[in-house]
């Protein structure tokens, strides 16, 4: 039975991850109209069968059946990337609260990575949202009081944020962190306690680095969207249950 509900849960997956590379599209130039679906080449309206989750882009062979135009590949990986990630948060928290607020997390993780990597813009929209979506699973999962230590987490986490972009700001003498970063740091504090907020910045910092080595030496780019970063490291955390119990006895001898 458990595959059974793998398999459903990849396939929902496949679906919203498809929703999702749409609304991280449109939400970052204000384009509200989200459906129907359409060719972002020459505005062509997809019909259902265009608009099955990876057969349609293997049917078409990667191009819009209207203007012939090659369609981004990366809709059809963040399809595949966010079908197995449905896939793992089913498997590692059954039906539960928590797979609730897993599932909240890859879409969160979806939606920004589409927007920051194409426009390095993080829609407030979408955080807004997320900040109630988790807000209300606390409260009914944990109760009030915990629901508000972790409100309280948010704040503590976007002030430390938002004094490492101050300083970084003050060193360099140029823009270091976006605002919409600062602002994600909130909404990472109502799953994570402080100390595993703190680490998700300098694991997502160490995530980033390769990439903007790379990207420096490929192209003298010395802006890189952190972040995806920095939700790749919040879903590391979150899905391998990782504890401040586990990551204290870490560093005891």
């Amino acid at each position: 039975m458990d595959i059974i509900y793998l398999i459903i849960f990849f396939l929902l997956g496949c679906v919203f991850g498809g929703v999702y590379t749409v609304l991280g599209n449109r939400l970052a130039v204000n384009d509200y109209l989200f459906f129907p679906y359409r060719c972002d080449n020459c505005g062509h309206k997809l019909s259902f069968l265009e608009s099955v989750p990876i057969i349609s882009y293997l049917f078409l062979k990667g191009k819009c059946s209207s203007c012939h135009k090659k369609i981004d590949s990366m809709e059809i990986l963040m399809e595949i990337f966010t079908g197995i990630l449905f896939s793992v948060a089913f498997y590692s928290f059954g039906f539960s609260y928590e797979l609730l607020i897993a599932l909240g997390i890859v879409s969160l993780l979806i939606i920004v990575t589409v927007s920051d990597l194409n426009y390095l813009i993080i829609p407030d929209e979408v955080l807004v949202f997320f900040i109630l979506y988790f807000i209300i699973v606390q409260f009914f999962s944990l109760g009030i009081v915990d629901t508000c230590y972790h409100i309280l987490t948010g704040v503590f986490l976007f002030l430390l944020m938002y004094f490492i972009m101050w300083l970084g700001e003050k060193i360099l003498k140029k823009e270091s962190l976006g605002g919409g970063d600062v602002k994600m740091m909130f909404l990472f504090g109502l799953v994570l306690d402080p100390l595993l907020g703190t680490v998700t910045i300098f694991l997502g910092s160490f995530l980033a680095l390769p990439m903007s080595l790379f990207l420096l030496y490929r192209n003298n780019e010395k802006m890189i969207p952190f972040g995806p970063f920095l939700l790749l490291a919040f879903t590391f955390i979150y899905f391998t249950k990782l504890t401040p119990e586990i990551l204290v006895s870490w560093f005891e001898f």
